[in-house]
């Protein structure tokens, strides 16, 4: 069995590996990096253009972002740093795009505007509460308000086209709010990756085993699905970014920081309208609330989609349940995660969480019927036969210990990482791909926080200029920024 040596090893082929190979690269031309993809090319899972929602999660539009607490206020702290983390992804591939390493931007991102649309006084009040809030900060001062119907016709005739012109309705909405297609800024990531002679690319390959060595390197073996021929990669760091497979690849590792972690796969579907007469009339991602026990990646919502350079109209997504972990994976991969480590919380959150499982259950039994007349809410005069169900991809909620040694799910990334920083794995989902390059920055600070400290923070902040600052407390800095990556990446244009 050969042996190959590289410094940097990551699994996966998603826009978080691609992200971290692209910095890791400007960082240090010199390191050697591997890549390793299940599948027969790169963003095929996750990353794909149809199996996310494709929105630039920047908390414009995302109810869920921004909770009401027991006394009705809404707290909108959550919205405020996920928006702060989108605007560095901006800027890196602003970055990229100025240099010539990414296409045209609009091969990968459109502008699109982002709307929240509620309906009854009740709701109306939250988001007009929501507005205040979150318009007086500098990061959504750009956020509009309308309770108004002839103003919302503007907006979205799609949604308020034979609707009761008595409903109370209300919406907000941020002009410059993009569609991502990530699966097309992953490809050419990784294309340009490939240039380099230190970078390989292996797909069709997967990793089946870890031996963590005295001098803190990782043998891992990896096995050609083809020819099932077996080979040995020694890497000074791994870094495990597999989506839904980094929790097992992450429990195969055998680091004590994974010890108690556990999975919920999700699934989810869309229903897909490709008819050029409506879907031309529709320009906007109008997110709504989400059904009570649903998960965050549930919360409905009518998306204007570019894939590939189609545009297309999509609603959902509808959740199901499944016991993969990946789309393309196997039906056995929730129970081999089960563990003496993850048991207790996982049988905690079985227990606590009946509302979700109520709600997957209730999801999964729809009929083609029942899920148009979900649109309805959104669409009222759309027909059945204007829509077909499309397969979505698969996440994993983690599960994790409580304070109490019980379980908690939890719906947001989460890294975790080797003492020694020799291994990392990103976990969980939403807001996931959008903030791929804080996430990634985290994995730079956390697992090679000595060369950063001497010369890859200066250099990081030639990519990302508010590196080291904190866009949501400086306004200045933050209209700078926007004012760059707005022109750059062509968002600034009705």
């Amino acid at each position: 069995m050969t042996t190959q040596k590289v410094d940097v090893l990551l699994v996966g082929g998603g826009v978080m590996s691609a992200t971290l190979g692209t910095l890791l690269s400007k960082l240090d031309p010199s390191l050697s990096i591997a890549m390793v993809e299940r599948l027969d090319h790169v963003a095929h899972e996750s990353t794909d253009g149809w199996n996310n929602a494709g929105t630039g999660h920047a908390g414009y539009c995302e109810l869920n972002y921004t909770a009401e607490n027991e006394h009705g206020v809404v707290d909108i702290e959550r919205a405020l740093s996920i928006n702060a983390n989108f605007e560095i992804s901006l800027q890196l591939w602003s970055y990229l795009v100025e240099r010539g390493e990414l296409p045209s931007p609009s091969e990968f991102i459109n502008t699109t505007p982002h709307m929240s649309f509620v309906w009854g006084e009740d709701n109306v009040a939250f988001l007009r509460q929501r507005h205040e809030k979150m318009s007086a900060h500098h990061l959504f001062k750009e956020m509009e308000f309308s309770d108004d119907p002839s103003v919302l016709k503007e907006w979205m005739p799609l949604v308020m086209a034979g609707r009761n012109p008595d409903e109370k309705v209300a919406a907000t909405r941020v002009k410059h709010g993009s569609d991502v297609d990530f699966g097309s800024l992953t490809r050419n990531l990784v294309k340009q990756l490939q240039k380099h002679e230190k970078f390989s690319l292996l797909v069709n390959h997967e990793v089946d085993d870890f031996e963590h060595a005295r001098d803190g390197s990782w043998f891992v073996r990896i096995n050609d699905r083809k020819t099932k021929k077996a080979t040995t990669v020694r890497a000074k760091f791994v870094f495990l970014g597999a989506g839904g497979g980094a929790l097992p690849l992450l429990q195969e590792s055998g680091i004590d920081e994974a010890n108690g972690y556990g999975g919920f796969p999700v699934s989810g579907q869309w229903l897909v309208c490709k008819d050029p007469k409506i879907v031309s009339q529709h320009h906007a991602k109008v997110y709504g609330k989400a059904a009570i026990g649903a998960p965050p990646m549930s919360v409905p919502h009518l998306d204007t989609r570019i894939i590939n350079g189609e545009p297309a109209l999509l609603f959902g997504p509808f959740a199901g349940f499944t016991t993969k972990f990946l789309k393309k994976g196997s039906k056995l991969d929730l129970l081999k995660s089960v563990s003496i480590s993850n048991m207790l919380p996982m049988m905690s959150v079985g227990i606590n969480n009946m509302d979700l499982t109520k709600y997957l259950i209730s999801e999964v039994r729809q009929s083609h019927s029942d899920r148009v007349a979900s649109l309805r809410d959104y669409f009222p005069e759309c027909k059945d036969s204007d829509w077909t169900l499309a397969d979505a991809g698969q996440r994993v909620q983690i599960i994790k210990k409580d304070d109490q040694g019980r379980g908690k799910l939890e719906f947001g990334t989460e890294l975790v990482a080797s003492k020694d920083g020799s291994l990392a794995a990103l976990l969980g989902a939403s807001p996931g791909a959008s903030v791929a390059v804080q996430a990634m920055i985290e994995v730079l600070e956390r697992c090679f926080a000595d060369k950063m400290k001497f010369g890859w923070d200066k250099r990081l902040k030639e990519m990302i200029p508010s590196y080291g600052q904190l866009l949501k407390r400086d306004p200045e800095l933050l209209a700078v920024t926007r004012e760059r990556t707005l022109r750059t990446l062509q968002l600034n244009q009705d």
